[in-house]
């Protein structure tokens, strides 16, 4: 018989997941380790607070390599250098601020602030799960009996989106994201751009925000509420005062938020609306986003994109040239892409791909424990 997709990543994720905890003290194994059960397993963030776990800066340089290690186990090979490069991009937006962002700590922007999180007990049965995260970086990875089952949701984002280098080349780590979805909407005629352009104006961030679900409605979060707990009193104020001048500069309206908010029914075009070539282009936009995972989970994901191909719907807002501010969103099935980049006049990139039916294990795993539940 042979394996379930990802099982071979599973096992490997499992030996480099008891790796790291073996590593730990008794101290430091208390913040890393969760019960499968706990609540924590269901929180994410992507902005720099505290996101669960054990920092990197309170392990030492070996166990940092065990980290690496397994990040590595769950991302295909542009999946892991993109995360590492986000990573150290924290020192390029440190610079590009003035060296001066804090949040309340020794460093608000620091590429050891990046968490891991472990719940359950990693091994061949039974159910686990970890997480990696920190500034623009969110991996979720769930394991039911030696399979993965979930790898959303899954966020990367940029900040600055576009960089200078030293030659003509710029540094973009998600450049790919945005070149094709601007390819996509470009392609479409009069009638095709009508459907797709549901706002004016783009959002400020995406509309999931960091929610474990989504339901009808939800609009995007204001800046001071995507923490760990609300922040101290000076910095909660500088957060509210940068959401009325983020959304000042932008236009934003509370009639254009409510025309974004989520749906269970998709809005945009249909891909049904599009010929060959755009749905092409839309599919090789997808692959940037499933295509981040191990190749051996990526291509059960795409199987199940494939299967959804005639439900999906493309959305945009905001401006279509290079530069303006500007949001899409791909939604259909399960299937729930954003992308945001409306801060800093268009260059501070957010992007995350869930599964309405399997993030943080989802149906699944429901399914399991209604299975074991009977088989008792």
């Amino acid at each position: 018989m042979s394996a379930e997709p990802g099982q071979g990543v599973a096992d490997t994720m499992a030996l480099a997941a008891a790796s790291v905890l073996d590593s730990l003290d008794p101290e430091q194994r208390a913040r890393a380790a969760f019960d499968f059960g706990d609540n924590e397993r269901r929180r994410w963030f992507y902005t720099p607070t505290d996101h669960g776990g054990l920092a990197l800066a309170e392990m030492s340089s070996t166990q940092h390599r065990l980290v690496w290690r397994l990040v590595s186990t769950g991302l295909s090979e542009a999946g892991f250098n993109t995360a590492a490069v986000i990573v150290g991009q924290e020192n390029v937006l440190d610079r590009f601020e003035g060296f001066g962002a804090d949040f309340g700590r020794e460093r608000g922007r620091d590429p050891l602030l990046y968490w891991v999180a472990v719940f359950g007990q990693p091994g061949p049965t039974g159910t686990w799960a970890w997480r990696f995260g920190g500034h623009h970086v969110s991996l979720n990875f769930t394991i039911v009996d030696n399979t993965v089952v979930a790898a959303t949701p899954c966020f990367f984002g940029a900040d600055p989106a576009s960089a200078p280098l030293l030659g003509p080349h710029l540094h973009r780590p998600l450049g790919a994201v945005e070149d094709l979805g601007r390819e996509l909407v470009h392609s479409l005629d009069e009638a095709q751009r009508h459907q797709a352009l549901v706002a004016a104006v783009a959002p400020s961030d995406l509309v999931g925000s960091n929610r474990t679900t989504l339901a009808e409605g939800d609009e995007r979060l204001l800046l001071p509420l995507v923490w760990r707990g609300r922040l101290e009193e000076k910095f909660d104020r500088l957060m509210a005062q940068a959401q009325t001048n983020l959304d000042t500069e932008l236009g934003t309206t509370p009639e254009q938020l409510a025309q974004l908010a989520f749906t269970a029914k998709p809005k945009g075009l249909a891909a049904t609306a599009m010929t060959d070539a755009q749905r092409e282009l839309l599919h090789e936009l997808m692959l940037t986003y499933v295509g981040r995972i191990h190749d051996d989970l990526a291509d059960a994901q795409l199987e199940r994109v494939e299967a959804a191909a005639n439900q999906l719907h493309f959305l945009w807002a905001g401006g279509i040239e290079a530069g303006q501010p500007h949001y899409y969103r791909i939604q259909g099935g399960d299937l729930f892409v954003e992308y945001d980049n409306a801060p800093r006049s268009g260059n501070h990139v957010h992007t995350v791909w869930r599964d309405l039916r399997t993030d943080f294990g989802g149906d699944p795993l429901a399914e399991h424990y209604t299975a074991g539940h009977h088989a008792h």
